[in-house]
């Protein structure tokens, strides 16, 4: 964090958190927490490795990370998995 009150601090969570409860959370019902456990395991999957962000040109955020880090691309699928 840079200070009290930064709003470009929490902008990405905020944008997170958000995106799974309208996607995923908020439009499914759950048998258990252990179902909402895996549901949410898939949904992060697709959030990061699956779902194109019209602002990265249709990258993925996994794309994009991995591009930039210096990662080999081997990880990726790795991590994936």
């Amino acid at each position: 964090m840079d200070g009290k009150g930064c709003w470009m601090d929490n902008v990405f969570i905020e944008w997170l958190w958000r995106s799974v409860k309208y996607e995923e959370v908020y439009i499914k019902e759950y048998d258990s927490v252990t179902g909402l456990v895996q549901l949410l395991k898939q949904y992060f999957n697709f959030f990061n490795f699956e779902r194109p962000y019209q602002a990265l040109d249709g990258k993925t955020l996994a794309e994009l990370y991995f591009r930039h880090s210096g990662a080999p691309e081997g990880r990726m699928r790795w991590i994936r998995q």
